[in-house]
């Protein structure tokens, strides 16, 4: 508290000082399950974007030319866009999981107390679907697999 000076003969006014607000240290984000879940699914929606504009491009080069349409094609046939091609269902799987668990948060009134377990369930659901599909995926790529 501190007091001002009030003219002669008025009585002496205390205006009572603010507490000064005790910000966290950090960021203003404090990576927990929401902020994850905001940031994943940024990265995987992105992701997924510039992959169908590169799929649209290369898609409409058969029109243009077969035979680099072939090349191209020819070129994602390597162990590098196996991998991508891997993450690529990844991203899709993430996003896909991460937009039903908004629209359940959105939807019902219990949704937003119930985000950081849903959060936990799509990374659980998210790692069972990429380990029945990684290994398959993979034998195909690097070893030949029908």
């Amino acid at each position: 508290m501190t007091s001002q000076a009030a003219p002669p003969g008025a009585p002496a006014v205390t205006v009572p000082t603010p507490k000064k607000r005790r910000l966290p240290a950090g960021t203003l984000y404090r990576g927990r399950e929401g902020m994850w879940s905001w940031v994943l699914h940024r990265i995987t929606g992105t992701a997924i974007f510039f992959f169908l504009l590169v799929h649209i491009l290369d898609t409409s080069l058969v029109r243009v030319s077969p035979e680099a349409y072939n090349a191209v094609i020819g070129t994602y046939k390597t162990p590098i866009m196996g991998l991508g091609e891997a993450a690529l269902v990844a991203a899709i799987f993430l996003h896909g999981f991460n937009g039903i668990r908004i629209i359940l948060i959105d939807f019902f009134h219990w949704g937003p107390r119930a985000q950081k377990v849903m959060f936990w369930i799509v990374i659980v659901a998210w790692a069972i679907l990429m380990a029945g599909f990684l290994p398959v995926h993979l034998s195909h790529v690097f070893g030949g697999g029908e």
